[in-house]
């Protein structure tokens, strides 16, 4: 009987030793990280526990994966565990890594597509992403992106990133055509969307957005031809920089996108405009003004008759003649005629000869990516 009675005690000691181990082990601060202040660990969708526990001291974030297995499974955790990359902190506990590992907070990473990029662009970038992972499906439509930092956890898919992207930018123009202005003379959200990709990049400056909306929008009144530069570019390289003034005969060429041959708007968008140039469009400014140039702080002068903007292109030469240095080709010589469309690109090179029988109209101020020559009319 006193045999027994100590083979009793003996085990219960037994099981209170290893309880109270087992606990110190859990709760133990763990090793610290091999570089930095953090572990990443990646667990893949359905993976067992053991295969969990395996992976995690392989990465060095726990010494023991069999200790680590019964911890969990003693404290029911082990069907918690969710699916993810997680940034282990380093001396973390078996307790706190299971923790993070059930909360499901996985790393986010990013991705940037900014205003005024194609939908080529954004496609290629989304394409090189190295996180992101299977195909990105077909090329969306132009201008059917909104431009948005998005955030994404690894393991989404490129086409899911782009899914959302088109899915944002319903939500937004839906939003934003149900409490548009009166009177625009846009038929669709559609046109919206491609007026504002104008918008987007005749201007760098939030605060005009919607004055240069105004001006766009009052033309579009009156039948005038909306004259914009990034619309011709947009028809020679789809978005692309061109590298060059503008030429006469690219002026004089109808092609759909050539805004000073052709009334009205483009047949699409000519960028992914962001949500505040779509906003401007839908509530623009309230102005009478139908023309605009650079004022050389790479913001614009506005004017609503000829002989103002004559005044003001006049103007805008004197500036442009300021700037010059002596080694620079003249940018002018002269007021052109009011006639005369001003032209200017955002990515016009003054060196870039012409080919033969051709000349480059005018070139841009060198110091604002912005700053268009435009004459319109």
């Amino acid at each position: 009987m006193g045999r027994f009675l100590l083979i009793i005690l003996f085990l219960a000691g037994a099981g209170a030793g290893a309880f109270y181990l087992e606990q110190w082990n859990f709760f133990a601060p763990g090793p610290p990280a091999a570089h930095g202040n953090a572990t990443i660990v990646l667990i893949k969708p359905r993976e067992h526990s053991a295969r969990i526990a395996d992976e995690l001291q392989r990465a060095g974030v726990i010494r023991n994966a069999g200790l680590f297995r019964v911890g969990i499974q003693l404290r029911g955790m082990q069907s918690n565990i969710k699916a993810g990359e997680y940034a282990i902190p380093s001396g973390a506990s078996m307790a706190d890594i299971a923790g993070i590992m059930m909360s499901g907070k996985s790393i986010q990473h990013k991705i940037t597509a900014a205003e005024g990029l194609t939908s080529r662009m954004i496609y290629d970038m989304v394409l090189k992403n190295p996180v992101l992972v299977n195909d990105a499906g077909a090329e969306p439509p132009e201008g059917s992106l909104l431009p948005e930092t998005y955030l994404f956890t690894r393991g989404t898919t490129r086409e899911q990133i782009l899914v959302r992207m088109k899915k944002a930018q319903q939500i937004l123009v839906a939003k934003l055509w149900s409490s548009h202005a009166a009177n625009l003379p846009l038929k669709s959200p559609e046109d919206a969307v491609i007026l504002a990709s104008i918008v987007e990049k005749e201007t760098a400056i939030p605060e005009e957005r919607r004055h240069i909306a105004a001006v766009f929008l009052n033309r579009l009144r009156l039948g005038m031809k909306l004259q914009s530069d990034p619309t011709i570019i947009y028809g020679i390289t789809k978005g692309y920089p061109l590298g060059r003034g503008i030429r006469e005969s690219e002026l004089q060429n109808p092609t759909p996108y050539n805004t000073y041959a052709v009334a009205g708007l483009p047949p699409t968008p000519i960028c992914n405009p962001g949500k505040d140039a779509i906003a401007a469009v839908l509530n623009p400014e309230d102005s009478k003004d139908l023309y605009f140039v650079a004022n050389g702080t790479g913001g614009h002068t506005f004017s609503s008759s000829v002989v103002e903007h004559q005044k003001n292109v006049a103007r805008w030469r004197q500036i442009e003649r300021s700037l010059k240095t002596p080694t620079q080709t003249p940018l002018t010589t002269s007021v052109p005629d009011v006639n005369l469309t001003l032209r200017g690109t955002t990515d016009s090179d003054a060196n870039t000869p012409p080919p033969p029988g051709e000349k480059v109209t005018s070139t841009p101020s060198p110091r604002h990516r912005h700053s268009h020559h435009h004459q319109h009319g």
